[in-house]
């Protein structure tokens, strides 16, 4: 089966990368990277489906990633979920207020990235299809 979605997992320990890959690799396309400068490069060379982002990392943080990744039209529209280690409130709301999807704490359990995954690349998946059967209607309107 042809992995038709894309997932760029951004985390600065090579250990997290490794075990997203493992958990993910079979279902998406994946592309990796592990600092935030090249999440923002990535996100507009890949044009990924998702992004799993973690919030600490040496320069850039996982707050600042999101704030450029929704001030550009080009990234906008990309879900992000949080993977971190601040399993606070506070934290999650700044990330939630910042506009991520949703927000997933370190340990993180494979079956929940799995299943959080899933659901923000269905209603990807429906938001494309919903604009394609516009467009047609559109089309089919003006012929």
């Amino acid at each position: 089966m042809e992995k038709t979605n894309s997932v760029l997992i951004v985390d600065d320990e090579p250990a997290n990368i490794r075990v997203l890959s493992h958990i993910l690799g079979a279902d998406y396309r994946l592309y990796a990277v592990n600092n935030g400068t090249d999440a923002i490069e990535a996100a507009k060379n890949h044009a990924p489906d998702i992004v799993l982002l973690d919030v600490i990392m040496p320069g850039m943080d996982g707050y600042d990633v999101i704030s450029a990744l929704k001030a550009s039209d080009e990234t906008k529209d990309i879900p992000v979920i949080f993977i971190t280690g601040l399993g606070n409130a506070t934290e999650e709301e700044k990330g939630l207020a910042l506009g991520a999807a949703d927000y997933i704490s370190k340990p993180f359990s494979p079956t929940i990235v799995k299943h959080r995954v899933l659901k923000q690349i269905e209603v990807i998946n429906m938001r494309r299809e919903l604009a394609a059967a516009r467009l047609a209607l559109a089309e089919n309107k003006k012929g």
